[in-house]
């Protein structure tokens, strides 16, 4: 089994990191084992939810779709526990605390990295484009009218 396995090396929260997976490995999956970061969470494991997002090369992405073995060492990988220090994911966390947007907070990683991804390149972004940055992620407790109030919140203070 062990002559199966890939040794890849990529840049993860600001670290640049070498490991090795099996060939079937996702990069969600390889974060929650290799690495030990469990934020991203594996909610339909299609791709449709959200609940695993991950930025790689400043993009959001499924990393439930995402076979670790691609990434290569000048890829990029920031999972929530790589935002730390960072002001703007700081000011959106607050946000959805301030907002009641956090209940069973399954969600939450993938909506503040979609959240995230939209105010980097949207600072004043309008109810639409909220909606439009949110919507591939599901979250089945807050109905998204505190998460989009949240969101909107993260941005005004960036004003």
């Amino acid at each position: 089994m062990q002559n199966n396995l890939i040794k890849i090396s990529f840049k993860l929260n600001g670290n640049q990191v070498e490991t090795e997976v099996l060939p079937e490995l996702t990069v969600l999956e390889m974060l929650r084992r290799n690495f030990r970061l469990t934020a991203a969470k594996e909610g339909c494991g299609k791709g449709e939810c959200g609940a695993c997002t991950v930025m790689l090369n400043d993009k959001p992405i499924n990393s439930c779709l995402k076979l670790a073995a691609t990434l290569n060492s000048s890829d990029q990988v920031i999972s929530v526990e790589g935002f730390n220090e960072d002001k703007l994911m700081n000011n959106i966390q607050q946000a959805f605390v301030e907002e009641g947007a956090v209940q069973c907070g399954f969600c939450i990683p993938g909506m503040t990295m979609a959240s995230y991804h939209l105010l980097q390149h949207n600072p004043k972004p309008d109810e639409h484009a909220i909606k439009q940055a949110l919507s591939g992620n599901i979250c089945r407790c807050t109905g998204y009218r505190k998460i989009e109030a949240a969101v909107k919140k993260a941005a005004d203070r960036r004003q």
